[in-house]
């Protein structure tokens, strides 16, 4: 009888399933965030995020299956299946099936025990009002770019858009910033969630920094244009650009390219990067909003966040302005993991996938992760658990017009339609400025990588044939 009710305290005691918080941008690049070591951006509540957990510093998002980007990878969130398993649930049919099999990360943690709310942005063919129990403000892919919006700004400075004038529509359309009323959304949910016994899963999901790029003028005046710097592999143009696409194609499927004129000027990419930062720091104003929100809620003891975005962006680098290529500075989001059992302050530099945060939420909620998941739990890493190494490859892929496997240092990419290959050390080169792929002494090492690409593309159901690209 002693023992029983020695159970019966222990019972009581125990924690109780965590809360989990997935704040989720669009077009985030790894790279900007201030304690991630861009000098130049203010990030002060990202910043306490990464000072609160764990950052894991290559996380790669797959790829995609056409020029939007951002489906795939929030696809293959959904439905963690990898990149050309979830292309078979982008369409009326897959989705249809996918939810009525009870098989989307909101439906699995549902049967978790969770409580499961959404807000914000959302870019899969699923709808989120048949999987979560609650959904405001629904988004579509993108805020509407005007005109005005591409090519600019013209050689001689002129522009006629602003990006703090609400009448180009875009993120001001509805008369309220679209990051403002996402965080409007969650004060909202974290007075309703607190009312309720089950843990919440929260999906919250901004569409900024997206373009087009606007914030309010407070915030682009912090970032004074004459004052931002150039990155350091900044190009006028991008000598690949042909190959980027597929042959024949409209430049749509590099639709983000068409931002800026080109040649590319340093004018146009201060510019530009002056807006990312003003839209990014907009946002972390709002993250701030939410973060507060949480703990007056008093549930942050008992709530990991899962800060990411779902992919990377050029601004200026290599010449390019988009998403649809496979350089570090496009394919690597932010991905940081915070709460209790989370180490603080602490990076984690193995390789890993940004889907692997839906294992990571099953675990967490002490769900078995279902055979049909195909990612990792990054509990184990961010714990330095045992073994825990990440994967040995990570891949990319862009339609079928681009690959990318990265190995330890060393990263290829491959555009098949010229025979066109590219090598990199990111460990000396880490802005990937210094193309190796001639250099004798690299042939048996890149031979090697498209040797492991070509067997992990079969692996993984990818349908480009690679046979005929050799060294």
């Amino acid at each position: 009888m002693k023992s029983l009710f020695l159970l019966l305290g222990l019972a009581v005691t125990l924690p109780a399933k965590p809360n989990i918080l997935f704040i989720f941008a669009d077009d985030q690049a790894h790279s900007s965030i201030a304690a991630l070591g861009n000098e130049e951006i203010k990030t002060p509540n990202l910043d306490q995020l990464v000072q609160q957990g764990t950052s894991f510093t290559n996380a790669y998002n797959m790829g995609a299956w056409n020029g939007a980007v951002c489906i795939a990878s929030r696809t293959m969130i959904l439905s963690g299946r990898s990149l050309w398993h979830a292309e078979a649930l982008d369409n009326p049919e897959g989705a249809k099936n996918l939810i009525e099999s009870g098989k989307t990360w909101p439906q699995l943690m549902k049967q978790a025990g969770y409580q499961t709310y959404f807000t914000g942005k959302w870019h899969a063919k699923a709808q989120p009002e048949k999987i979560f129990d609650e959904v405001r403000n629904k988004r579509p892919g993108m805020p509407n770019q005007t005109p005005a919006g591409y090519k600019r700004p013209l050689a001689d400075g002129s522009d006629t858009w602003d990006p703090a004038d609400p009448k180009f529509g875009g993120f001001w359309k509805g008369g309220k910033h679209w990051s403002e009323v996402v965080a409007d959304d969650a004060e909202l949910y974290f007075q309703e969630a607190a009312k309720k016994d089950e843990p919440f899963f929260f999906y919250l999901a901004f569409n900024a920094p997206h373009d087009p790029r606007q914030a309010p003028q407070e915030y682009l005046d912090k970032y004074p244009a004459d004052k931002i710097k150039v990155p350091v592999n900044y190009q006028t143009e991008y000598p690949h650009m042909e190959a980027m696409k597929l042959k024949g194609k409209k430049d749509s499927l590099l639709r983000d390219e068409n931002l800026a004129p080109l040649p590319r000027t340093e004018l146009a990419v201060r510019v530009h990067r002056r807006e990312y930062y003003a839209l990014i720091t907009h946002m972390d104003a709002q993250i701030g909003r939410i973060l507060k929100a949480l703990d007056e809620s008093g549930q942050r003891d008992n709530t990991i966040i899962i800060y990411s975005a779902d992919h990377g962006l050029a601004c200026g680098e290599h010449g390019l302005l988009g998403k649809q290529n496979q350089y570090e500075h496009s394919v690597k989001p932010p991905l940081i993991l915070v709460g209790p059992g989370i180490p603080a302050n602490e990076r984690r530099d193995a390789l890993v996938y940004l889907q692997d945060i839906v294992p990571t939420a099953l675990e967490l909620a002490e769900m078995p992760k279902p055979d049909f998941v195909e990612f990792e739990s990054l509990m184990p890493l961010a714990k330095e658990a045992g073994n825990a190494s990440g994967r040995k490859a990570v891949l990319g892929s862009y339609i079928n017009c681009q690959r990318m496997i990265r190995v330890g240092d060393y990263k290829l990419i491959v555009y098949p339609a010229t025979q066109t290959l590219r090598l990199f050390n990111l460990a000396k080169d880490p802005h990937e400025m210094n193309d190796l792929i001639t250099q004798p002494e690299q042939k048996e090492r890149a031979a090697d990588l498209l040797k492991q690409l070509k067997a992990l593309l079969k692996e993984h159901g990818d349908p480009l044939d690679l046979s005929g690209v050799e060294i």
